[in-house]
């Protein structure tokens, strides 16, 4: 109970008698009370509620991810919404080339390249009648390129039987080697098969449905099938040498994705080096794979994102690493996303500082590295000592340090800082790992038209196939021409060609 001078007090309790007062002084305390409980519960909703608003932001933060500020495809940023009205915006330009373009014009055909003439002539001036006198200078030259009707040729082979009266059995004639080992399909046709698996990314309903519209020759699955056995037997050869090459580069960008098999989960894994690529495909994406492929002996430098696998190889046999320094910028990208004012804050120094790198490079593009390694190696340090230790640090209610997409930044500079910047003093290797994300981006394709490989045999033709395509490719040589004498030299028993010829020849 209060005395009388508190109720001095309560202005509304001074015209009420000492009981009374008591009793309404009692009642407001009980009502204070009640209030004080209320706020107290509203005051602890309303902190949940922040706490559940920021939740909710940092994962509105990771659904809004893009190209730029995560691994995701430039694809994925492709909302797709109501079909706009197609129209030009700039009405000024008319279609077609441009004023000021150069023009492209193709070569024209040589005359070894020609199989039949036409010659046109006129017997007077079709205007007056009168007679004309030739002028070779003048001629009009059209060179056009058609198909045959059936653009194949079919060929029987026999081995005429005799009946040995001695012997009493039939001996049969000698038929060629290669004519007995190619079967069917004779090796231009086996190479184009192994061209269209590879190259074009068909399916065998798509070359059966080829083969038989346009060449008029049945196939069954079975057939393709073999003809492509054929063709990765033809293709092994190349394949191992560049496998045995491998442990002996100085540099390797390497990357690795996705392969179905049968419903089962494997990995491709692409080697991207100076001049060829190699693929395989592996059921591990752990650094087994690596220390199959490359040895526990390498000696070279390697360019790759920063999963795992890689992080384990280096850390096992000692291996220098060029981590992609464009994944770690998207997660930096990705913090100046966040709610958080202090991991944006964060995020916005680390920018700021590689944009600060990459600008002095890009200036100086034109001068040997040397002149600004020390300010590049300035600035490096700079970015390190940013990332370790202005790294905003948040504790729960226990005062645990909580985990962020900071600390993940910071641990990765504090354990592998340097090897994000090797290209600094090892200008032999890019900052990115683009040229092997570039070389395997054909595969990904490849897997998403022909859904994978269903045996061992599909993986192996796979990998050989693709590792002559993306070399080929590299080196601007055709890619059916090597199939096509990688056959013929496997059904002839001779030497097979090689993929290492450019390098070895330069």
């Amino acid at each position: 109970m209060c005395d009388k001078d508190s109720l001095a007090y309560l202005p509304e309790l001074a015209h009420l008698d000492e009981f009374s007062a008591y009793r309404r002084l009692e009642k407001l305390v009980d009502e204070n009370l009640v209030l004080r409980k209320r706020n107290k519960f509203q005051e602890e909703t309303i902190v949940e509620l922040k706490n559940e608003i920021n939740i909710l932001k940092k994962q509105v933060a990771a659904l809004s991810k893009n190209s730029s500020t995560s691994s995701k495809p430039p694809s994925s940023d492709i909302i797709k919404g109501k079909k706009k009205k197609r129209g030009r915006k700039d009405r000024s330009k008319r279609r077609g080339a441009q004023k000021g373009h150069k023009k492209h014009e193709r070569k024209a055909f040589s005359l070894d390249e020609i199989d039949n003439w036409y010659l046109y002539t006129l017997n007077g001036c079709p205007d007056c009648g009168s007679q004309v006198e030739l002028y070779p200078e003048k001629t009009k030259v059209i060179q056009q390129v058609e198909i045959s009707e059936v653009p194949i040729t079919i060929t029987e082979h026999r081995g005429l039987g005799y009946w040995c009266e001695k012997c009493q059995k039939v001996h049969y004639s000698n038929i060629p080697d290669d004519v007995m080992k190619a079967g069917l399909c004779g090796p231009s046709f086996t190479a184009l098969i192994g061209y269209m698996k590879s190259s074009m990314h068909c399916s065998f309903s798509t070359i059966r449905k080829y083969v038989r519209d346009v060449l008029k020759i049945t196939l069954s699955r079975g057939q393709l099938s073999k003809l492509l056995d054929k063709v990765g037997c033809a293709l092994e050869a190349p394949y191992e040498e560049l496998l045995k090459r491998l442990p002996l580069e100085g540099k390797l960008n390497i990357d690795e994705t996705g392969h179905k098999d049968n419903g089962d989960k494997f990995w491709t894994w692409c080697f991207r080096a100076e001049l060829y690529v190699l693929f395989k495909v592996d059921k591990s994406r752990g650094s087994k794979v690596l220390i199959d492929v490359l040895g526990e002996e390498f000696d070279g430098l390697i360019g790759c994102d920063y999963f795992s696998a890689y992080r384990k190889f280096m850390k096992d046999f000692n291996i220098t690493i060029q981590f992609c320094i464009a994944h770690l910028i998207r997660d930096v990208r990705f913090l100046c996303t966040l709610p958080d004012k202090d991991e944006k804050a964060y995020g916005e120094k680390l920018l700021a500082k590689i944009r600060k790198m990459f600008t002095l490079i890009r200036d100086n593009v034109d001068n040997p590295r040397e002149l600004i390694t020390e300010e590049l190696k300035e600035i490096q340090n700079s970015i390190l000592t940013i990332g370790i230790e202005d790294v905003p640090l948040k504790y729960d209610k226990n005062g645990k340090l909580m985990k962020s997409k900071s600390r993940n930044i910071a641990n990765r500079f504090k354990k592998h800082g340097e090897s994000f910047f090797q290209f600094i003093t090892s200008p032999e290797i890019d900052p990115t790992n683009n040229i092997a994300e570039q070389a395997i981006r054909f595969v990904v394709i490849d897997r998403y038209i022909t859904q994978g490989t269903r045996s061992e045999k599909g993986r192996r033709n796979c990998e050989r196939l693709w590792t002559v395509f993306a070399t080929c490719q590299l080196q601007g040589r055709s890619t059916f021409q090597f199939i096509k004498t990688a056959v013929q030299a496997y059904m002839n028993r001779g030497s097979p060609p090689s993929l290492l010829e450019p390098a070895l020849s330069s």
